[in-house]
């Protein structure tokens, strides 16, 4: 941690929950990008906790955009900097709902067009700032406000929809990995062209869960193998150390399960496809990883 700077570029007295993950890793995502840094906001629990004009909790510039079109509003700053000779990062710091369900048509269209940015999707997996609604990477038996007896269905998986416009360089990541996230918000800022980091970020309210064990919440999720942490790097795939451990020897799915209220009631037919779910996803990282097609 102590590669990490000290200048601070998320101020204190922001309106987060107690709690939240998704500030803490905004935190570290803004000390690797650093002051020369634009941030484009789409509706979502970030648009709340930078705090109300003029008292910003940000010292960084923020530009506050539409749901659907964060990345689309990045291409063009991209370019006017570009343009500019200035190398300014551009970095969309955006929700599971405005990324998995309604921004990702602008999203498909940035990576399709090669714009020079990083775009980060904080997955709390539902409308956090709406109430806790389902989106598409809410998990199956999750409860929300409207899924109040489980969702029926699987997450989308949007990693492989990434995937599959072949960006330069794509993480995954996880609040309760600091140092991780650091590492490679840096590598992407690195790398022209478009860059996609998904972060797993533990939601106390949506989760249903107590404050103070979000980092614990963050870490069973590697150590169980329910999110796996791997970069891809010009379609060259790496799992990162917590998870190749988590690999080796999971610690059990009902610990991860078990420490969330959003999960009571799951069936254990429920929670065995959720485990075949899994480990599929497992096996298939690490296929791709030994170059077994």
């Amino acid at each position: 941690m102590t590669a990490i700077p000290k200048e601070e570029y998320l101020l204190k007295c922001t309106s987060a929950c107690a709690g939240c993950s998704s500030s803490l890793c905004l935190r570290y995502i803004t000390k690797a990008a650093g002051p020369d840094t634009v941030l484009v906001v789409p509706a979502c629990c970030t648009s709340v906790i930078q705090g109300m004009y003029p008292n910003t909790a940000m010292d960084i510039p923020v530009y506050n955009i539409a749901f659907a079109a964060a990345a689309a509003c990045a291409s063009g700053l991209s370019n006017a900097f570009r343009a500019l000779r200035r190398e300014t990062n551009v970095i969309v710091y955006a929700g599971d709902g405005g990324t998995v369900d309604i921004g990702i048509q602008a999203l498909s269209g940035a990576f399709e067009r090669g714009t020079d940015f990083l775009y980060i999707c904080y997955d709390n997996e539902a409308y956090g700032n709406t109430g806790m609604q389902r989106s598409g990477a809410t998990p199956l038996g999750a409860r929300t406000t409207t899924t109040p007896g489980g969702k029926p269905t699987t997450k989308k998986d949007l990693d492989r929809i990434v995937e599959a416009h072949d960006p330069p360089y794509m993480a995954t990541a996880c609040s309760a990995y600091p140092l991780d996230l650091f590492k490679k918000v840096k590598k992407a800022l690195s790398i022209r062209g478009p860059k996609f980091i998904h972060i797993l970020a533990p939601c106390p309210p949506g989760w249903r869960y107590s404050a103070e064990k979000t980092i614990e919440m963050g870490k069973l999720a590697v150590k169980t193998g329910t999110w796996v942490l791997y970069e891809r790097e010009y379609g060259n795939l790496t799992i990162n150390g917590p998870s190749k451990a988590a690999i080796r020897k999971p610690a059990p799915l009902e610990d991860y399960i078990k420490g969330q209220g959003r999960f009571k009631g799951v069936t254990p037919a429920m929670l065995e496809q959720m485990r075949q779910q899994m480990q599929a996803n497992i096996t298939r990282l690490v296929r791709e990883e030994e170059g077994i097609c």
